[in-house]
């Protein structure tokens, strides 16, 4: 290979590196004359959640498979007309697990022995009204939902909450920058660059509703406040 045609391809091997850190370096329309400044701020607020998401199902136990699935489904259908009774459209129900499992008994030095089977189904519910959810829980269980786990409480629609966040973290980035500026004896010339790194409503302690009994009654749900939370990223110039 000529000698000079080598050189020119290890020179340029050794300057890519270099060239490919100067490309992702951030670029700005007019050069920064003093000093830059990287702040992340945080703003929040807090809503009242108005979505309950629960889940509720129902588990049968049958010597056969066909039992099991054909108990299940029955039982299944009064939980769904309970549903629809209480109001709750279609869109709002949703089915999230179905299934179908073998159960064994086992004794030791012997082979494992089929004793029936465990047929499941679940659906998702929203409810809309969280004021209803307890009394619809409870007629849920009166017609033989026996596995209910939840809630899960949420905002449905939380743009002006995370638009209120927003405002407060470009106040709170602001704010640090001119306290930086006022230690070091300089000012804040110009805001140079925002990035939004995130935001998202930060669910409330869920509690955990273990496998439901006929017996329960006067269920209440308790929505509390749920906060909403954006991250930004604020660059300034000093001098």
């Amino acid at each position: 290979m000529n000698r000079t045609l080598f050189a020119g391809l290890a020179l340029a091997a050794l300057m890519a590196p270099a060239t490919a850190t100067a490309q992702s370096a951030p670029t700005f329309a007019q050069p920064i004359a003093g000093t830059r400044l990287d702040i992340a701020a945080t703003g929040e607020t807090t809503r009242v959640p108005d979505i309950a998401i629960i889940s509720a199902g129902v588990v049968t136990r049958a010597s056969s498979a066909k039992s099991a699935l054909s108990q299940n489904a029955a039982q299944m259908e009064r939980v769904r007309a309970a549903l629809k009774r209480a109001g709750i459209a279609d869109r709002d129900i949703q089915t999230s697990n179905i299934s179908l499992n073998p159960e064994y008994r086992y004794v030791e030095n012997q082979p494992p022995r089929l004793t029936g089977y465990t047929a499941s189904n679940q659906v998702s519910v929203r409810f809309r009204d969280i004021g209803s959810t307890g009394d619809i829980l409870d007629a849920l269980v009166a017609e033989g939902a026996n596995q209910i786990n939840g809630p899960s409480l949420t905002i449905d629609k939380p743009e002006q909450a995370m638009d209120e966040a927003r405002v407060k973290a470009l106040a709170a980035g602001r704010a640090r920058a001119e306290l930086y500026a006022r230690s070091l004896g300089m000012r804040v010339v110009r805001l140079l660059a925002v990035t939004e790194s995130g935001s998202y409503a930060v669910p409330p302690p869920m509690p955990v509703m273990m496998e439901a009994r006929a017996q329960a009654a006067n269920t209440k749900i308790d929505p509390g406040e749920q906060k909403v939370q954006v991250s930004v990223g604020m660059t300034f110039e000093l001098q």
